[in-house]
């Protein structure tokens, strides 16, 4: 049931309003001043708060600015009897979400009150996905590679400085860039994930710039490219390595210029990104080939962060499994099921040539195939290509 409080000075008032909404089947507070409503507001959470303006006291701006100021998260409704257009244009500007004059229309504040409600459970749930991507994205591992990689985080992502981040497939490089981006001033901003190697080279520079209608002939109407999407927030080039010579000249003009030019477009336009860029190739060698430009790999590593492997990384690798253990059995509802110590060992035993990839891939079919605890002989059984379980 939606919890609402009324604040208002007028008796008639918060009287019929409470009877108007228990009847629409509403939780209803009330409150006879401000300071009435702000303490009220401090220990209840309401879904919405209905607020007049002139009370003595403390008048309802007044009240709309300390709820705020105190990380009120509710949607104010402000109420006045003499609303004019300054006032109102006033209150929304300090954070309410409508303005009702009086005298009150029932149908108006049902329809206000159900409104505010829905931006209400949409902040709500918003920050809950903020927090489940911020889960989704967590770092794993308290050995001297990862607390190393995360101080070098805290110190990089406040700024706007380039990172180039290197480490074998299955490491998890894009963990690094989305930690970066989630830790930066940015966080709020979109975050364009472009891979490189999944784009074919003919079509990288529309992907990356965007273009105009009519630029080509599958071009039937304008797009915007990744470049322009990360405005204001960040862009991570991954598998940058194999991004054609052709494209590394283009994206090199943007990071000395700011801007973009779309295909066939002629007007310039600006961007502000923050450039993130991976590989899992060594770049020195691309560059002594001529694979990769030298000015490029300077322009993209004014910060380096190399990913350690699976292998040189093994103590995390408990904390891993049981990690992924509880993500997979989250995901798929399925009953609890730990590993034994013998278990956890086995898995510090193995070489990890697929890394964290590889390591999730076979907890999920260990959680599968195993019983409710998962033993030392499940995972030599299990830890392996299923065509060589087959063949025994």
């Amino acid at each position: 049931m939606a919890k609402i409080l009324i604040i208002d000075d007028e008796k008639s008032i918060r009287s019929t309003l409470k009877d108007i909404l228990e009847y629409e089947k509403f939780d209803v507070d009330l409150a006879e001043d401000g300071i009435e409503g702000i303490e009220k507001a401090k220990k209840n959470t309401y879904d919405v708060i209905l607020c007049d303006i002139k009370m003595p006291g403390m008048d309802g701006i007044e009240v709309l600015e300390k709820l705020h100021e105190q990380g009120n998260e509710s949607t104010i409704v402000m109420i006045s009897g003499h609303g004019n257009i300054e006032t109102a244009v006033e209150a929304i500007k300090k954070g309410a979400y409508d303005f009702i004059s009086k005298p009150l229309d029932l149908n108006r504040i049902l329809i206000t009150i159900r409104n505010a409600m829905d931006k209400t459970h949409l902040v709500t749930e918003t920050k809950v996905l903020k927090r489940k991507v911020s889960k989704t994205f967590e770092m794993i591992g308290d050995s001297e590679p990862i607390k190393k990689i995360r101080e070098l985080i805290d110190r990089v992502a406040p700024t706007d400085a380039r990172v180039f981040i290197t480490g074998a497939n299955g490491t998890g490089k894009e963990l690094v860039a989305r930690w970066i981006h989630l830790q930066s001033k940015r966080a709020e901003g979109p975050f364009i994930e472009v891979n490189c190697a999944a784009i074919p080279s003919e079509l990288i520079e529309s992907e990356l710039f965007g273009h105009e209608k009519g630029s080509f002939t599958s071009a039937i109407k304008q797009k915007k490219g990744n470049f322009e999407m990360a405005h204001g927030g960040t862009i991570f080039l991954d598998e940058i390595g194999d991004m054609s010579l052709a494209a590394q000249a283009k994206v090199l003009r943007v990071l000395q210029e700011n801007k973009i030019t779309r295909v066939g477009g002629e007007k310039d336009l600006n961007v502000d990104v923050k450039v993130l860029a991976a590989t899992n190739k060594d770049i020195q060698k691309e560059i002594e080939n001529g694979n990769f430009r030298e000015d490029l790999y300077h322009r993209l590593s004014v910060i380096l962060i190399q990913v350690p492997s699976l292998n040189e990384r093994s103590d995390d690798i408990p904390l891993l499994a049981e990690y992924f253990l509880n993500q997979v059995i989250e995901e798929q509802s399925m009953p609890n099921k730990q590993f034994s110590a013998e278990a956890l060992n086995e898995l510090k035993k193995i070489q990890w040539t697929g890394n964290i990839r590889e390591l999730r891939n076979v907890v999920e079919r260990l959680a599968i195939l195993c019983d409710k605890t998962i033993s030392g002989e499940d995972v030599k059984t299990f830890a392996q290509p299923l065509s060589s379980i087959k063949s025994k």
